[in-house]
């Protein structure tokens, strides 16, 4: 089987190629990537001392994809990943380069798996659920694990697409989104019509938060990486919105898990019948803010957390997908829970104290 995989060098496409790798005899990945992220380019000599073919390009170029094929699969692991790009808060990144990266470079990621009749894998988001939907779901405060945080309130109506166990795949979305959560709900919309078109296999996972050791966390991406990363460091942190009291809740995945739910899909997906699930933590593995400062402090010590009473664009009380439906199509549950992912970040964070200046930027 012969894959390319766009966005390899990251951290998420990094661990696929791995779990790729171990699972199937067989199979050759190549991977493209433009090494624009900071840290990305720590993990090419480990993928080319596996056999991986790195490729330095741009997927918002056609001519740096079209000499890499024909494959069986291409795997879309290449985006601009914060909620905030394209806004003022997210001044790295502006409108147009989102767009370009985000929805362009898919564009030609599809119209080249279309000629090469090749199977399309699109790691796709929860922020394409719709915000005005996400934020006037009932809320109450209760206590959390060591801490408070953000939890549904059952005792009144919840909207259809929404329960306990979280927000499925039939929740609304479409914006308003963020310009982010709109350049890969329409990727999702165009992944679906040329797989239709070409009659080949198209996967589409929404992911939840992705956590784990290695990752280039910021604030506005990585959240839980970068949060034990700078407590470990003790540099200054603060929580934003809703009172400053860091009761939001996110849910979290490990890219290991997502890549063992890839296997299982590309193995069992086809022609003429695409999937969309989410893929994530899920509820078992939701954690506030709070509730992370609570870990942090028993692992690393008291470290001071200020609070900040700013709204930032697109800020929500509760993020938490539901996987029951990758669960029921493959019998797929993440195996990796929140503390073990958690220790897995706070021992990278011990043996590399330098990690936030290589990659937070």
């Amino acid at each position: 089987m012969k894959i390319l995989l766009a966005g390899g060098c990251g951290f998420v496409g990094a661990a696929i190629c791995r779990r790729l790798l171990a699972a199937r005899t067989g199979v050759s990945i190549t991977v493209i990537d433009s090494l624009r992220r900071r840290g990305s380019e720590t993990n090419v000599a480990d993928l080319e001392a596996r056999g991986v073919r790195v490729v330095h390009g741009d997927v918002r170029l056609a001519a740096d994809i079209d000499p890499l094929g024909p494959v069986d699969w291409v795997i879309d692991a290449a985006a601009e990943p914060s909620v905030l790009a394209g806004t003022a808060a997210g001044g790295h990144t502006g409108r147009r380069q989102l767009v370009d990266h985000n929805l362009l470079g898919t564009v030609n990621l599809l119209e080249a798996a279309a000629r090469w009749q090749a199977g399309v894998v699109l790691l796709s988001t929860s922020r394409v659920y719709a915000i005005p939907a996400l934020a006037a779901l009932p809320m109450v405060k209760r206590a959390g694990r060591g801490a408070a945080c953000f939890a549904l309130d059952e005792t009144r109506p919840l909207p259809p697409g929404v329960s306990a166990a979280g927000i499925r795949e039939d929740f609304p979305a479409g914006p308003p989104c963020s310009l982010y959560g709109a350049t890969k709900l329409a990727g999702e919309t165009l992944a679906g019509e040329y797989a239709n078109a070409a009659g080949t296999p198209l996967v589409i996972d929404r992911c939840g938060v992705l956590a784990g050791a290695g990752q280039f966390g910021r604030a506005d991406q990585g959240i839980f990486s970068w949060w034990i990363h700078r407590w470990a460091a003790r540099r200054p942190l603060a929580t934003i919105g809703f009172g400053g009291r860091g009761l939001q809740v996110r849910d979290c995945l490990h890219p290991d898990d997502l890549a063992d739910l890839l296997v299982m899909q590309m193995a069992a997906v086809r022609p003429g019948a695409p999937e969309l699930v989410n893929a994530a933590g899920g509820a078992a593995a939701a954690t506030s803010l709070a509730e992370l400062s609570a870990w942090c402090a028993a692992r690393f010590g008291h470290h001071d957390v200020g609070a900040s009473t700013e709204i930032r664009p697109y800020d929500l009380p509760w993020v938490v997908l539901d996987h029951s439906a990758a669960t029921a199509r493959h019998g797929w549950r993440p195996a990796r829970n929140a503390p073990s992912i958690f220790e897995e970040i706070a021992d990278h964070a011990e043996r590399h104290p330098g990690w936030l200046d290589r990659c937070d930027g």
